[in-house]
């Protein structure tokens, strides 16, 4: 199927790791020329680097902190300047939900939710709101927010709240820019195959004698018994961002490889 990317332009927050730069890989790998934007330059500039060598497409790795509007705003000023316009927004930007972290009521401070909400939600707004007059100008264009499957469990707070947040601020987002031609869509993974789980089963299975593959097999508690690779979660994005995706706006994708038991309508 051709996804008509060819020569589409994209920013893609979180792009030096994990599923933002596997949605990066994607996307270039359809014909479509990014601006990799993450908090750290040289890991940016490396994956930069490695996508444009991969791909054959222009590949700019411009340093941006999420949670500050001037960054934003300079971001997306400067992918308008070198590309000549955006198409395509994704949010991936976010840090880490660690499994350690409080999730109870009375270990939930608000300066926890307020760190979960300020990355993951208010810098999702920050890019949606710098980026969204240049897609309604042309009259096309796509957002996809990445949030979490922690968005339909409520095993801690901070942690449903920031991905909800996302979902809601799609949802919104979808309703008020569907009628200029753009869509906005929330992909959910759940457990994913990054350098950062990879990692840190590479460090237990040193200390247990466990292998790799076992040791993961053991976490994927999904529908098909798998773990869904970044590579896989950016397949759907790279549909999500393309024209394809006409009929999919304002709802919840989920790509975790399927949740067992619940009927989700």
């Amino acid at each position: 199927m051709d996804l008509h990317l060819e020569g589409r332009r994209a920013i893609v927050t979180g792009g030096s790791k994990g599923i933002g730069l596997a949605v990066a890989r994607g996307l270039a790998a359809e014909g479509v020329d990014i601006v990799l934007a993450a908090r750290t330059a040289e890991p940016l500039a490396a994956a930069a680097r490695a996508i444009a060598a991969e791909t054959g497409r222009r590949v700019l790795a411009v340093p941006t902190d999420t949670g500050a509007d001037d960054q934003v705003r300079a971001l997306v000023e400067r992918a308008v300047a070198e590309l000549g316009g955006i198409d395509i927004l994704v949010n991936s930007a976010a840090t880490p939900w660690s499994a350690g972290a409080p999730a109870d009521l009375a270990a939930t401070s608000d300066e926890l939710v307020r760190r979960e909400v300020e990355i993951k939600v208010l810098g999702y707004l920050r890019t949606a709101r710098a980026v969204a007059p240049h897609l309604v100008a042309q009259g096309w264009g796509r957002i996809i927010n990445i949030s979490g499957l922690g968005a339909r469990q409520a095993n801690s707070i901070a942690q449903t709240i920031r991905n909800v947040g996302v979902s809601a601020l799609t949802k919104n987002l979808a309703d008020e820019l569907g009628p200029h031609g753009v869509n906005v869509t929330v992909v959910h993974p759940g457990r994913t195959r990054t350098e950062r789980l990879t990692d840190g089963l590479t460090a237990k299975a040193a200390k247990t004698g466990t292998g790799v593959a076992e040791l993961e097999a053991e976490l994927a508690q999904n529908s098909i018994r798998r773990i869904v690779d970044a590579s896989e979660v950016a397949d759907v994005v790279t549909f999500l961002a393309s024209p394809r995706s006409i009929a999919l706006t304002g709802d919840a994708i989920a790509a975790g490889g399927g949740v067992p038991g619940p009927v989700y309508y």
